[in-house]
């Protein structure tokens, strides 16, 4: 695997994230959006880099003891290098150290391979969402991890 850095999200990244955004999403979210996300005191994003590129990032609202992952994204360019396995990993570590009962997210229901690595990582499906995303109405499954009994 290649020298890959995962870290927290600067402002100075947001070019970076945006570049990954437009690549993974038809329906992506703006450069003001990730401004107005470093400036959400709830939420958190790492980025993936390596030689200085930002190649994936991923996103949590930590909410009370929950904490709600908004975007896991790796550009297609990156993809099967175990890097969405890094920030995944990474994220779990950092809700454990932030006192975090569960975690929760949305995928959409064609995306095996994302469902697949959620699970390795002890998240379970809860239920649907359906038509949840707008670009073509596709289903989402509703998968949630507890990383401590309640």
């Amino acid at each position: 695997m290649e020298n890959i850095i995962v870290r927290p999200m600067t402002s100075e990244d947001i070019g970076g994230v945006f570049e990954v955004e437009k690549n993974c999403f038809e329906d992506y979210w703006s450069k003001q959006s990730f401004r107005d996300e470093l400036k959400n005191k709830n939420a958190r994003y790492l980025i993936a880099e390596t030689d200085g590129k930002i190649v994936g990032y991923v996103g949590i609202w930590l909410i009370i003891d929950e904490g709600h992952i908004t975007n896991v994204a790796v550009h297609s360019d990156f993809r099967g290098r175990k890097i969405g396995n890094e920030l995944m990993k990474e994220m779990v570590n950092l809700c454990r150290e932030n006192g975090i009962a569960a975690m929760t997210l949305e995928v959409r229901a064609s995306n095996t391979v994302a469902q697949n690595l959620y699970k390795k990582y002890g998240f379970k499906m809860a239920g649907i969402r359906k038509e949840y995303y707008s670009d073509n109405k596709e289903d989402a499954v509703i998968m949630w991890n507890s990383l401590k009994e309640v």
